[in-house]
């Protein structure tokens, strides 16, 4: 074959990932709500590539987008015991493939979750499903199961009344499956390639639904657990802790990571710094006046949002926690915001997505798109398009 037919191949081959663009996890690739890009603000259901799709299950799992296919999961039944991983295409919103499954592990939550609330992971080759029911599944991009995990079968006592909505993370050749509840509470390293358990360790006990975070890049990666008691980075490989922050932190709005700096939801909102060599941490500020509601911390450039327990959006400096603007949504909400270079878009609980824009001096509201529904879950943001999910539907809006 000729360097030029080689050139051509290749160059269809990546096509798909160059158009679409990949948000591999919850909260984007980098898990921190924010896309160096432009997205227009006049998304909507009306855009040229816009669709909506009915989904068989409830959900408040936020979608993942992998080359040109959406990946979402959901569960229905009586008890929602059965477990639905679906594909989509991204530019049409035809349905590429739909596995079901069999809950192995408990399925009662609270009425507003659902087993079907952890967001879906991905390496760009194989994606990773964690349900409540603490059933975990590894497929390829074309629905082929790889593995399957009953975490329940091994550790019986890992549930809680309420639900569990922790979601997976991959670093590396290793799955973080965060298991944190009222009784046997753990974090286990899974293998990606088969399932295994490469290492567990105890995790406080009490009911916690903030998902792991990932600082560093490459082969340095090291992943950060929230809990009631703090935070703490530990090594993927093996699970060993390097450092812990003590002073107590949200079980709810997660951490979100700037390059060396963590937005940690303690004391309000306190920032530590972590040494490159992931061996001690230093705090720079704290304000308990940036304490985030329900959503976590979301991140353009320098500039750090939170959206409050009352609705009121407040952007500050990363490096320094000073307070730039504040502005009131309409509310409630329960998602977290996402951001891009110039526009911040959340949704309330009420299916209302509003599209703010950052600047400098002060927020200002330009834009609103009303879905009907209730929306609980974080959009994704991918080729221009907001991707978002209610209990009934999935959306791409575009202009």
């Amino acid at each position: 074959m000729n360097p030029v037919m080689k050139t051509l191949i290749l160059f269809f081959f990546l096509l798909p990932f160059s158009l679409f663009g990949n948000w591999l996890s919850f909260r984007g690739d980098a898990g921190n709500g924010s896309i160096p890009d432009k997205l227009s603000p006049n998304v909507g259901t009306a855009g040229k590539t816009s669709w909506r799709i009915d989904l068989p299950g409830r959900g408040l799992s936020s979608p993942i987008v992998v080359g040109n296919l959406v990946f979402l999961t959901a569960s229905s039944g009586p008890k929602e015991e059965t477990l639905h991983i679906m594909a989509f295409e991204a530019k049409k919103g035809k349905k590429a493939w739909e596995r079901k499954f069999k809950a192995t592990g408990r399925t009662v939550c609270h009425e507003k979750t659902c087993v079907a609330a952890p967001t879906m992971s991905s390496d760009g080759k194989l994606v990773v499903a964690q349900f409540s029911s603490n059933d975990v599944f590894c497929l390829d991009l074309k629905g082929n199961l790889k593995w399957l995990r009953g975490l329940t079968y091994d550790y019986p006592n890992a549930a809680n009344g309420l639900g569990m909505s922790s979601s997976p993370v991959i670093v590396g050749e290793v799955v973080i499956a965060q298991v944190e509840n009222d009784a046997e509470s753990f974090t286990a390293g899974l293998c990606l390639a088969n399932g295994s358990t490469l290492w567990k360790k105890e995790r406080p006990r009490g009911a916690n639904w903030t998902s792991p975070a990932v600082i560093g890049k490459g082969g340095s990666q090291q992943v950060l657990l929230q809990s009631m008691k703090g935070l703490a980075m530990i090594d993927p490989k093996n699970g060993k802790d390097q450092w812990k922050y003590e002073e107590g932190a949200s079980t709810i709005p997660s951490s979100t990571v700037a390059g060396h700096t963590i937005l940690v939801p303690s004391n309000g909102l306190t920032a530590l710094k972590a040494r490159t060599d992931g061996r001690s941490h230093t705090q720079i500020w704290r304000d308990n006046k940036l304490g985030p509601g329900t959503g976590s911390p979301t991140i353009s450039g320098d500039m750090l949002y939170v959206v409050n327990k009352a609705n009121v959006l407040t952007c500050a400096k990363i490096e320094t926690g000073e307070i730039i603007w504040r502005m009131r949504l309409k509310g409630p909400m329960s998602s977290s915001p996402v951001a891009t270079r110039e526009h911040l878009f959340v949704f309330n609980e009420e299916g209302l997505g509003q599209v703010v824009e950052i600047g400098l001096e002060e927020g200002k509201t330009v834009a609103s798109v009303d879905l009907g529904e209730t929306i609980l879950c974080t959009p994704a943001v991918s080729g221009g398009a907001l991707f978002v999910r209610s209990d009934k539907s999935l959306w791409r809006l575009s202009d």
